[in-house]
């Protein structure tokens, strides 16, 4: 076990995710896994800082093609005040009516999946994203802090919290506050641990969808590293055409 504060304290996070949540992953996988299968999308929403695991998903060296990222720059910081700031997007993920407006650009239909992230699974952005893909006959995947879940009061005039929306719901396991490390005479803690969470379960389930894919016979194109040097210098080129042609289909 490591003497460092916030590694000590991650490491039990990570620990827990691989002992409660195996399932929910495995589930979560199966589903996306018979949606890129099937030639369909599995589409990928958060705001703020919870960008990061759709960023990290696809286009990400060992991501496949099927993983459909959704990100609204409105709902992404590019500045900490001002234009683009944190303080703002904090503003408008919180009205309620919002992301329809975001989320009509996109064409949707049964048999595809929505995987929406949220720590504190409030507001009205993340939650009214996974209302409307259920609307659409959508499969929701939520992942997001189950003690918030748990003990958080709904704040969305429709009553639910993101949970409450998900046919899956994978629990990040981290606590209310986010940040890990006691600072003595502050009540603040510092150290957030809900990206490198969820992102430890972002690529868990893309491996398993991946080996699923696999036993499926589905061909798969897979964003690599130049580093790779089995596959012919052209093969991104292949990559990015089978992503083109998948999210044209997918919009007709």
């Amino acid at each position: 076990m490591s003497n460092l504060n916030y590694i000590t304290k991650l490491n039990e996070i990570v620990t827990k995710i691989d002992e409660t949540q195996t399932d929910n992953i495995k589930a979560a996988a199966e589903l996306c896994a018979e949606a890129i299968a099937s030639g369909k999308m599995v589409h990928l929403f958060g705001s703020g800082h919870s960008v990061l695991p759709i960023q990290d998903m696809f286009p990400r060296y060992g991501g496949v093609v099927g993983w459909h990222p959704l990100m609204d720059p409105r709902l992404m910081w590019s500045n900490v005040i001002g234009p683009g700031g944190a303080r703002e997007l904090l503003w408008i993920e919180r009205q309620e009516g919002y992301i329809r407006n975001f989320l009509q650009s996109y064409h949707f239909e049964e048999g595809e999946v929505m995987i929406v992230y949220s720590h504190g699974g409030l507001n009205a952005a993340p939650i009214e994203c996974a209302m409307y893909a259920k609307e659409r006959g959508l499969k929701v995947i939520t992942i997001t802090s189950g003690e918030n879940h748990q003990k958080a009061k709904a704040i969305h005039s429709s009553g639910n919290k993101l949970g409450d929306v998900a046919d899956i719901l994978i629990d990040n396991c981290c606590p209310l506050e986010d940040a890990l490390v006691e600072i003595p005479g502050y009540p603040q803690k510092v150290g957030a641990s809900s990206t490198t969470a969820v992102i430890t379960i972002t690529q868990s389930l893309a491996a398993e969808t991946a080996l699923l894919l696999e036993k499926k016979n589905h061909k798969m194109f897979i964003f690599v590293s130049p580093n790779v040097t089995e596959c012919p210098p052209d093969y991104m080129h292949e990559v990015y055409a089978n992503y083109t042609e998948l999210v044209r289909k997918c919009k007709n």
